[in-house]
């Protein structure tokens, strides 16, 4: 005979087991439907990252992109100008599932020119050690010795010598366009959210906001789509946090110790104090074509990865009102591009144009001479993508820099 609280026992038990079948059914279905969300999350990232490496293959050309028939997944791109960037905007997406991605892009570089001197004044000369890695097109094949002062004289010259023209080769015409006109949403600072209280951030498939700011930022971090400006002046203080913005501005200054990643656009001067680190892709330029005073002035023990352009005066202007000063003990890893004077006293791993160089010593100023520097544009990788400083670039798309 059965007790009856052996009976509520094996009631007890058996609702016991229905809970942990229950509870193991739930998990296992919750499983499935975690299981079949990351594999459809894998499936879109794969289909997204070969929408990238579609349009860029298509030399980022607009053109429709096929509906996936397994999947049911669809892909398409677009690309808009971001500054002298190019930004490239991939969706992949099914149902209400989307990936999205952004990254700047470019042309592989073939252009091994490592000196372009107009052939307007002197021949070239060299003082000290100096080392041309590359062709170069001069006044003269002949490159002079110029007794300087009483250290030992070396060149390095590896590459062909040829005559150059009067002028430098026409720069890429959207860099005008920066000056002229800039498309963003006007916004004030204070109408801007932060997220998490401390970062300025907005996303590059959002449009663009343009801010005037004061002209000092300090401990303030901007990431993304912005540019930020100024009607008079910005000094970039080092515990500012700079990534991707553009600056546009009369005149901008980085603080000594600032590191950052930006495009700087300035129609009166740049000054970059010293030790300052601009990450790869960023961009130094000055746009200056009337008579006013104008210069870029990079100090000691700075590294820019990216671009130098000062640009807007023509071959037959007063160049000594027109200067781009890079002090030593630095580095360029990239191109420089000056349609006034310049004075290179740091290596450069890329190539340089322009109409003349000085040298400065003590006593006095020595036009087109180059003194104890590095000029290699070997030294640049093979995956590098230069800043597009001439539009005839018909090589190969890749990716500069992922942003989102």
């Amino acid at each position: 005979m059965i007790k009856a609280h052996s009976l509520l026992y094996a009631i007890y038990i058996c609702l016991i087991v229905s809970i942990i079948c229950g509870a193991l059914l739930y998990f296992s279905n919750l499983y499935n439907q975690l299981n079949l969300y990351y594999n459809l999350q894998e499936e879109l990232y794969i289909q997204n990252q070969s929408v990238v490496n579609f349009a860029l293959g298509n030399k980022i050309k607009p053109q429709e992109i096929q509906k996936d028939e397994n999947s049911g997944i669809e892909g398409n791109y677009k690309t808009k100008p971001y500054g002298l960037l190019t930004l490239l905007l991939a969706e992949s997406s099914v149902g209400n599932d989307t990936v999205k991605s952004a990254h700047f892009v470019g042309s592989y570089t073939t252009d091994k020119t490592a000196v372009f001197l107009t052939n307007i004044s002197k021949p070239l000369s060299y003082s000290g050690t100096v080392t041309l890695n590359g062709d170069s097109e001069l006044p003269s094949t002949f490159i002079q010795t110029a007794y300087i002062n009483n250290s030992p004289n070396k060149l390095n010259n590896n590459g062909k010598i040829a005559v150059s023209e009067i002028r430098l080769p026409e720069i890429n015409p959207n860099f005008e366009k920066i000056f002229e006109e800039t498309e963003g949403v006007k916004t004030a600072l204070k109408d801007i959210e932060k997220a998490k209280d401390s970062i300025y951030y907005n996303s590059f498939f959002n449009e663009t906001k343009d801010i005037y700011v004061t002209s000092s930022l300090s401990n303030i971090i901007f990431k993304g789509n912005f540019i930020l400006r100024s009607k008079d002046s910005i000094r970039v203080r080092k515990n500012a946090v700079l990534e991707d913005v553009i600056l546009i501005a009369p005149k901008i200054t980085f603080e000594t110790g600032f590191k950052g990643n930006l495009q700087a656009f300035a129609t009166k001067g740049i000054d970059v104090e010293e030790k300052v680190t601009l990450n790869y892709p960023s961009v130094i330029c000055v746009y200056n074509k009337n008579e006013e005073e104008s210069q870029i002035r990079i100090k000691k023990e700075t590294t820019i990865s990216g671009a130098v352009v000062y640009f807007g005066n023509s071959s037959d202007d007063d160049f000594s009102k027109k200067t781009v000063e890079i002090a030593e003990e630095g580095l360029v890893f990239g191109d420089i591009y000056c349609t006034g004077k310049l004075s290179l006293r740091s290596n450069v791993y890329g190539s340089v144009y322009t109409n003349r160089f000085f040298l400065k010593t003590d006593a006095t100023s020595h036009d087109n001479v180059i003194s104890n520097v590095e000029i290699n544009p070997h030294k640049r990788p093979e995956y590098f993508i230069s800043i597009p400083l001439f539009s005839n670039q018909k090589t190969a798309y890749g990716i500069l820099k992922k942003v989102l």
